[in-house]
């Protein structure tokens, strides 16, 4: 047995990458978790590919799961990787510009070979031409060794072929000297049905595991030190579960029933399927004919005095774009969640763009504001989830909440909630008339409250409270339809100025950094973690420079032009062409410089501390 040093780091960036088939999604969750039990702060941003079965060994076919992770404060998945584990050639090729100078790569060499190449479109093999001089690799035979440890099992060469995965997992586990035992667990309990297959997984785990100890392919482990973070019950949790389980809060602090409608679509569609595991909390999911049906549905269920909900990506939320309209003038609270991808049309379904903001704030007919509000970690949307229901209901307004790839895909370690911590949901339904018409009681259904411009809410069927609603404009307190002119200018401010009336909702602005600096940089959504460790980074390296990040978009927080009033000089970091940059130009008539990042990937902070000390100079 070798002699093994270990190094202790404080951060450290894996990235797992192989064909779709090669469980690269699994292994990396998997060594999420033992990182979640191993007390290190985390982030991860997993990486799909668009095709659903793409031919084996070619580039557009690879997946990847990236993870960073350390006993510092992590706030993004990492600028450069550290270790990638390529289970082929095409793998390499996709992610080699990811991995530092002096990183190591792991490679799969029973993979490199002229076939792989072709499929890759590698003109040499780069194990020994050179292009990977400055890294360390690491060449491990994968598939022969899974081979020979399954070597006599009664499984066939395409069910032993597709666990080398497992191998690679413990040889990874043991190289950061992370537990192994909550994989067990995880093996177990996956397939406990079928024992063969788990018997051979958790072989293959634990010969991977002892591979690392005892080749002489490695002489040094690495021990990340567990983070120091405030004290309380933690999860990893992925944000498409943390929106789950905030519209889940929302419906026990309310008391209200949750029909949940949509349509599959990538990467929305894993909301259905968390929702659907709650049918106990009053949770009722329905998976729609299209797009139009399912807000149908959500629309529908509110007008019944439950809350609906309803989630999409980019092209779901354009089809949605006239029922939208519809729940607007109806005033019924209504959620949207868009999981926003990359566009136009279906565009990168897979991959992560803050794309969607225009459409958002303008994609209906008529004059048609709606209140929009953005998460910005996987944790975050939890809160936002539950904030975004709880504004519906209190101001009777359908809500778009703005999520992406990024946010619903990644994950990382978040603080439960004490229940009793999460802000006052009440709701009050309309119980008698409201009104008198020639000394008659009657319910008018736009009379509207004091301070928040809300319409009352009555359930169909509650005696005398019968009214009628519907796509044409409505009069003024009564309802009834009306065509006049000065009526439809005053209903059309009305529910402007009700949008408006959302920013007694939103806490004053927090300026992150030099409060004191020139230049400020100005985020919303996925770009939080990204902007704040850049500027954290450019803080230390001497520069001045702050960050504010906004929740709303939509209205704006009333001390936003009072903060920026601070600063001379504004950065907007966004995931897509210069959208929240023109809202800002337009809203405060400032000097707002974009950046903009359009490649289906998150900002890293080097990228963003890069530009601030280019702007510095």
């Amino acid at each position: 047995m070798s002699t093994k040093t270990v190094e202790r780091l404080d951060e450290a960036t894996v990235l797992f990458a192989g064909d779709s088939g090669d469980g690269m999604q699994l292994t990396g969750s998997q060594f999420t978790l033992a990182t979640a039990y191993a007390m290190n702060d985390l982030a991860t941003l997993p990486d799909f590919p668009a095709e659903i079965r793409a031919p084996i060994g070619t580039t557009y076919g690879v997946s990847g799961f990236q993870l960073h992770f350390g006993s510092i404060d992590i706030r993004t998945p990492g600028d450069e990787v550290d270790l990638l584990i390529a289970m082929n050639p095409a793998a390499l090729k996709v992610n080699l510009d990811r991995v530092r100078a002096g990183g190591t790569i792991l490679v799969n060499s029973n993979t490199f070979e002229k076939r792989n190449f072709d499929l890759a479109k590698m003109d040499s093999n780069p194990l020994e031409d050179g292009s990977l001089d400055k890294y360390r690799v690491i060449q491990v035979e994968l598939t022969r060794l899974t081979r020979e440890t399954l070597k006599g099992w009664d499984l066939n060469q395409k069910e032993i072929d597709r666990s080398k995965n497992m191998f690679a997992l413990g040889l990874s586990l043991w190289l950061y000297s992370r537990p192994i035992d909550p994989a067990r667990r995880w093996l177990a309990k996956k397939f406990a049905k079928l024992p063969l297959i788990r018997d051979a997984n958790l072989e293959l785990l634990k010969k991977g595991y002892h591979f690392g100890e005892t080749t002489e392919q490695f002489v040094t482990r690495y021990e990340v030190t567990p983070a120091t973070l405030p004290p309380g019950r933690y999860r990893a949790i992925q944000g498409v579960q943390a929106l789950a389980m905030g519209i889940v809060a929302a419906a026990d602090k309310s008391g209200l029933k949750i029909m949940y409608g949509s349509y599959p679509i990538t990467p929305a569609s894993d909301i259905l399927h968390a929702l659907s595991r709650y049918k106990n909390h009053d949770i009722t999911t329905v998976q729609a004919e299209d797009e139009i049906a399912s807000i149908g549905i959500a629309i529908g269920a509110s007008f019944g005095g439950s809350l609906g909900i309803t989630g999409t990506s980019g092209p779901g939320l354009a089809l949605k774009g006239e029922a939208l309209g519809l729940a607007l003038v109806l005033e019924l609270p209504l959620v949207l969640i868009n999981v926003q991808r990359g566009g136009p049309s279906t565009g990168l379904p897979t991959k992560t763009e803050q794309s969607d903001l225009m459409q958002a704030m303008y994609g209906r007919n008529g004059d048609a504001p709606l209140p929009i509000i953005a998460a910005s970690t996987p944790g975050d949307c939890f809160e936002v989830a539950y904030e975004a229901c709880r504004i519906a209901v209190k101001y009777m307004t359908p809500v778009l909440l703005l999520s992406d790839g990024y946010l619903a895909n990644g994950s990382e370690p978040w603080l439960i909630p004490d229940p009793d911590s999460l802000r006052d949901f009440n709701v009050n339904f309309a119980t008698k008339p409201n009104h008198k018409e020639d000394g008659v009681p009657v319910y008018w259904p736009y009379l509207r409250d004091e301070e928040t411009l809300a319409r009352p809410w009555a359930i169909p069927g509650t005696a005398g409270l019968e009214h009628r609603i519907g796509g044409l404009e409505k009069e003024d307190g009564s309802g009834n339809v009306s065509y006049e002119a000065d009526n439809h200018e005053l209903m059309t401010k009305l529910r402007a100025e009700k949008v408006q009336r959302i920013q007694q909702e939103i806490p004053p602005m927090e300026i992150f950094g030099d409060e004191d600096a020139d230049l400020v940089i100005v985020g919303w959504g996925s770009t939080r973690g990204a902007i704040e460790a850049g500027v954290t980074r450019a803080l230390n390296e001497g520069h001045r420079v702050a960050s504010i990040h906004l929740r709303f978009i939509n209205p704006l927080p009333s001390d936003l032009g009072k903060v920026l009033s601070k600063f001379s000089r504004y950065l907007v970091p966004e995931l897509n062409n210069g959208q929240l940059v023109k809202i800002l130009r337009d809203e405060f008539l400032l000097s707002f410089e974009a950046m903009n990042k359009i490649q289906g990937r998150p900002f890293g902070p080097a990228e963003i501390a890069a530009r601030i000390a280019k702007m510095a100079s």
